[in-house]
This record gives C-alpha cells, structure tokens and sequence, in this order.
C-alpha cells in the first residue's frame, strides 16, 4: 500500500533547531528506505520565508503496521520534530512510478 505522509513541524522557538538536529538521521533513514523501494518521493515543505516546516512523505509498505514500525525508528518522530501528522492511504499514479 502506498501512504503519504504529512508531518507538520512544531511552531515553537526550538522546532527549526530539533529538526536540524535530526535531519542527518532522517535523510539516512531516507536514503535507506528509498534503496528498499519503501519511499517514493519526499519533500520538505517551506513556510513563506521559505524556512522548512514540514515534511511530506509518499511511502510504499504491505501493510499500515509496517508504516507504523517505521514511524517508531523515523528520527523526525524520535526527536519530536513532527508535532502534527497525517497519513492518507494514496496512489502514485504510473507516470511517476519508476
């Protein structure tokens, strides 16, 4: 099944500098998860000043407890980085699949 995912950023004085914190681990995970064909596509998403805020995620996994395991070791969720989160099932349409 294939998922988006929709982290949105706290808005406190301190969310930029935790996702700093934890954004060499992320990209890791990324780049790892994108190897084993588990994510598709991902992009930060930007406020007006174009500073990051969040994050979203098309990810493919045989069942939502597979996503669920991933969250548990994903460093944005391990350093409270995503305040808020959204999960749709989704299908990338065949155009983008690669």
């Amino acid at each position: 099944m294939q998922f988006a995912v929709i982290g949105l950023d706290g808005t406190d004085e301190s969310a930029l500098s935790r996702r700093m914190a934890a954004r060499e681990a992320h990209l890791e995970l990324g780049k790892t998860m994108h190897d084993q064909k588990h994510l598709l596509y991902a992009c930060a998403l930007l406020d007006d000043l174009e500073k990051m805020m969040g994050s979203i995620m098309v990810v493919e996994f045989t069942t939502r407890e597979d996503l669920d395991n991933w969250l548990k070791i994903e460093p944005y969720m391990l350093g409270k980085v995503w305040e808020k989160l959204e999960i749709r099932p989704c299908k990338v349409g065949p155009t983008f699949i690669q």
